[in-house]
């Protein structure tokens, strides 16, 4: 019988709540003008625990749920779908949650430990013609783009013809120009072990890279960058222990004194070639670009915290006296002077999280970039946010805000048309209007987000707090 969900913890109330309906709407009502050039999905991913889990719960760790919004000839229609992996199907056949945060075998079913499946909770990506749900511990999970059930001869699961050496990254990098996928993945030689797997495929879908990097310690690496010449892989001071786990203890937990190691992986060299930057103890989930400059410096620009949010330390004390918030830093690497430094400048001073750009021009100098703005990892704590726009060639910048207590969702560009500038385009965000408990998607021009939305499509539901998404262009 499925049990009650938690009450004492914040990432299971409000915005985070989970819901228990999968729902399929043809017509949402819509405010304002739906820009008639927009055509294709919003696909957001994000955790939605189906059912309550055994032991202590972390945001990271629920079920992953699709939401897909469609837009064509300014009609928006929305599904949102559990995806349905192993782990997912026995514990709907059974009617209650076997399993602990992150598969914690202390809590966790023979049953589940067994399958070693994914949760497939934290991106969704469009490659090769495949629609791929993503985590960082496993393969990607394979959905079929209208009906987001799974596909393929291996129950949803593509692993490119058993051709993957190790997990797989949420955050795969797409080359623009040659169409490759550029993706990494942790604990690659078994969970909380130190190797990380480095791997590509090309457009059709054959791997062309599967090497084993061996890093300074087992930790946590969530996202990485990748340039022209360069995959640029950060371990910060985030571990995983398996001890720690079994002793009931943090599995992941903030140990600075481990300090930051930066590998810098030639693109066209193998694992044997790595250069390793270090730097003080800080922690990145996500850069917004990375690129290299006419001389061969390689810049990263990330949302970069001091100490890692949602985090403990090892023994389960707080890492920080308040939650963490990250702010906007472009990193400069020389790699051919004085190879371990890097110059490190602050762009902004505002707090947020979920950083995007015209990923036309990922692995190229940019000028546009949007983020959420607020600490998007305070969940139980009053915050105001928004979304805001960075213009990096005139510094300036300009935020949209809604209601005090509204939520936005990662905020996705969109091209006006495929030879368009850079910038020419529209951002998409899904938000949580709190007073109502329901969710809009949120239509923007791109650059002039102090006008507020050019559209609005209203869902009577609400979209639970989520990590990312994408827009895939096109009829269904």
């Amino acid at each position: 019988m499925a049990k009650p969900f938690p009450t004492d913890n914040p990432f299971l109330r409000g915005y985070y709540a989970p819901v228990n309906v999968e729902a399929d709407g043809a017509h949402l009502q819509i405010t304002g003008e739906m820009p008639k050039e927009l055509c294709g999905t919003l696909y957001r991913n994000g955790p939605n625990p189906q059912f309550a889990p055994r032991g202590p719960y972390h945001w990271f760790g629920g079920d992953g749920m699709i939401h897909a919004i469609h837009i064509e000839n300014g009609n928006v229609s929305y599904r949102n779908r559990w995806v349905r992996t192993p782990k997912w199907e026995i514990e709907n056949k059974e009617g209650e949650g076997l399993s602990g945060t992150f598969g914690n075998p202390l809590y966790t079913d023979p049953r589940v430990m067994a399958l070693n499946s994914t949760i497939a909770n934290t991106n969704i990506v469009w490659h090769g013609g495949r629609l791929l749900a993503l985590e960082e511990a496993h393969a990607p999970f394979s959905l079929d783009p209208a009906t987001l059930m799974p596909v393929g001869p291996k129950g949803g699961y593509e692993t490119y013809g058993d051709r993957l050496c190790g997990p797989f990254t949420a955050h795969p990098k797409l080359d623009p120009v040659t169409g490759e996928m550029v993706f990494f993945g942790y604990s690659a030689k078994g969970r909380f072990t130190k190797e990380i797997s480095i791997q590509n495929v090309t457009a059709d879908g054959t791997v062309t890279r599967a090497e084993i990097l061996d890093g300074p310690y087992s930790a946590m690496i969530h996202d990485f960058a990748v340039t022209r010449n360069w995959i640029v892989v950060p371990v910060f001071p985030l571990t995983g222990s398996m001890e720690r786990a079994m002793a009931g203890k943090p599995p992941f937990a903030w140990e600075p004194d481990k300090g930051t190691h930066i590998a810098f992986i030639p693109r066209g060299g193998t694992v044997a070639d790595v250069k390793w930057v270090s730097a003080p103890p800080s922690y990145v989930f996500h850069p917004m670009n990375h690129f290299e400059t006419a001389d061969g410096k390689v810049v990263i620009d990330v949302m970069k915290y001091d100490v890692a949010p949602l985090f403990p330390l090892p023994d389960g004390s707080p890492s920080a006296p308040q939650t963490p918030a990250a702010r906007l830093f472009r990193w400069t690497f020389d790699l051919a002077g004085q190879g371990n430094t890097f110059k490190e400048e602050q762009l902004d001073d505002r707090a947020g999280e979920f950083p995007r750009f015209d990923e036309r021009f990922c692995m190229s100098d940019y000028r546009h970039g949007w983020i959420v703005s607020g600490n998007v990892a305070a969940a139980g704590a009053q915050r105001i946010e928004g979304i805001t726009h960075y213009d990096l060639a005139t510094g300036r910048n300009t935020t949209w805000n809604a209601g005090a207590n509204d939520r936005f969702g990662e905020p996705i560009f969109v091209a006006r048309n495929d030879d368009a500038a850079e910038g020419d385009g529209w951002v998409l965000s899904v938000i949580y209007r709190a007073e109502e408990g329901r969710s809009d998607l949120a239509v923007f021009e791109a650059t002039d987000l102090a006008k507020g939305p050019v559209a609005l499509a209203h869902l009577s539901s609400r979209v639970p707090a989520g990590f990312h998404g994408n827009w895939r262009g096109g009829p269904l």
